[in-house]
């Protein structure tokens, strides 16, 4: 006999209560499908959003680098071929070593428009730079020399004078009465002085004849001794006087640009005053002072022993010439501080444009190095085994030489080995080269704009070059 199994709960053998059971549990099954709707679409957006991301990433960073002057020359001559190459340009540059074939519509080595210039022989000026400052070549306070009261004042501020020209002028009076009363006792000393030489000559004839005794002889040389010297006091008197007097008016004691003044008229001055009158400074010619790098000291003094020694005076961005002259002096000391040598110039300044305490840069001229080979510190590159150039050669094939700088100065390298002269090196575009590639050397300013415009700074060839 089978055994049913008890129904569940207390629905016995209610059919009505069996009938609506079995679909409870169904009920239940259904009741979370929205919310797993609405999950799913949330997952379905965020991962868009996550895909969207992705590609707008790959396409920034695909379309981040502008094309560069060799991509635009290259484009142009080879159309729509050249268009792959710079494709394969790029990814050269980021070390895949595929795509160089597709420039020129995908016809074997890739060509690297260049500039180059030729490496010549000339006479090289070795100038040494350094930052000054400019001074007066001479300053001076002019202050009163005798006591009184100001009268008059002959200048204005900021005009120049030349030395002797009067300036200011004291009064005068007290100097003129001091005179006239010297002029005065020098003229009756010099009377009593007369009388007394008549009668010292009279006495000693009288004594001759023996008729006056000797003493009265040597009374009257005695006098007129006195009175020889009392003429003499009376003259040095009348030229303190004069001297005052021409103290009085106030001269200016050099040549220069006046200041502003110190002191107005109708005050008394003294001799004794500090702050003086008005400072005159003389700028014409100016000082330049500047400094050098004491490691410079050899050169320096050689120049010097050779003779007179050049110098020009720039603005401080270097921009343009204010004026020249030559080195007047070499510091007999090292700074510590700053190892530094203190050199001074004196340069012509006719039109003032230097002016006390102005920065400027002053360069002097070394020396000439005659016949130097000479190519552009653009061209020269930093690697691993030293400084470089590259040479074009025949077929356009490009070639790594090592070089050895001798110096740079200005925009120029001269160099000491690696080059013979005459050859072509590359200037700029050195970034797409690698050895033994092909190049195209185009005009600055053509081709697709290749190398248009100035040279680059001094300085700026070495970035981004790649080594040998």
């Amino acid at each position: 006999m089978d055994v049913q199994p008890a129904p569940h709960g207390n629905h016995g053998s209610d059919p009505e209560l069996a009938a609506t059971s079995p679909r409870e549990p169904n009920v239940q099954r259904q009741a979370p499908a929205p919310h797993r709707a609405r999950s799913l679409a949330i997952r379905i957006a965020v991962g868009a959003a996550i895909v969207g991301g992705i590609v707008w990433y790959v396409q920034s960073r695909h379309h981040e680098r502008e094309p560069n002057a060799a991509e635009k020359e290259q484009a142009r001559a080879g159309g729509s071929g050249a268009a792959a190459g710079a494709g394969g340009e790029r990814g050269d540059s980021k070390g895949s070593g595929r795509g160089g074939s597709g420039a020129g519509g995908g016809s074997g080595e890739r060509v690297v428009p260049v500039q180059a210039i030729v490496a010549e022989k000339r006479d090289v000026p070795v100038w040494l730079e350094g930052l000054g400052s400019v001074a007066a070549v001479q300053q001076v306070t002019v202050r009163a020399q005798v006591d009184g009261r100001l009268d008059a004042v002959f200048f204005t501020e900021g005009q120049l004078v030349k030395a002797g020209d009067v300036i200011a002028q004291i009064d005068p009076r007290p100097f003129r009465v001091q005179l006239l009363s010297a002029q005065g006792a020098l003229a009756r000393d010099k009377a009593q002085l007369e009388a007394n030489v008549v009668n010292l000559k009279r006495y000693q004839g009288l004594q001759a004849q023996q008729l006056v005794a000797a003493q009265q002889v040597e009374q009257y040389q005695a006098a007129v001794g006195e009175l020889a010297g009392t003429v003499k006091i009376d003259q040095a008197a009348i030229d303190q006087a004069q001297l005052l007097l021409d103290y009085a008016a106030i001269k200016a004691p050099t040549t220069g640009i006046t200041g502003v003044r110190l002191v107005d008229a109708g005050n008394i001055v003294h001799a004794s005053d500090a702050t003086g009158l008005v400072v005159i400074t003389a700028i014409d010619p100016a000082a330049v002072y500047f400094t050098v790098p004491q490691d410079k000291l050899a050169g320096v003094a050689a120049a010097l022993a050779k003779g007179e020694v050049p110098v020009e005076v720039w603005s401080r961005d270097g921009t343009q010439k204010i004026s020249s002259g030559r080195l007047a002096v070499l510091d007999n000391q090292v700074n510590q501080t700053t190892a530094t040598l203190r050199l001074k110039a004196l340069v012509d300044n006719p039109k003032h444009v230097l002016w006390p305490n102005a920065f400027v840069k002053a360069r002097m001229l070394l020396e000439t190095k005659a016949n130097a080979l000479v190519v552009p510190s653009v061209a020269v590159q930093q690697g691993p085994q030293g400084t470089y150039v590259y040479v074009v050669g025949d077929g356009g094939v490009v070639a790594v030489k090592p070089v050895v700088v001798a110096l740079q100065t200005g925009e120029s390298s001269v160099i000491d080995k690696g080059l013979d002269g005459g050859e072509q090196v590359v200037t700029e575009g050195q970034q797409q080269l690698r050895p033994g590639g092909k190049v195209q050397v185009v005009k600055p300013g053509g081709g697709g704009g290749a190398g248009s415009g100035d040279a680059p700074a001094y300085g700026h060839g070495h970035a981004g070059s790649a080594a040998p």
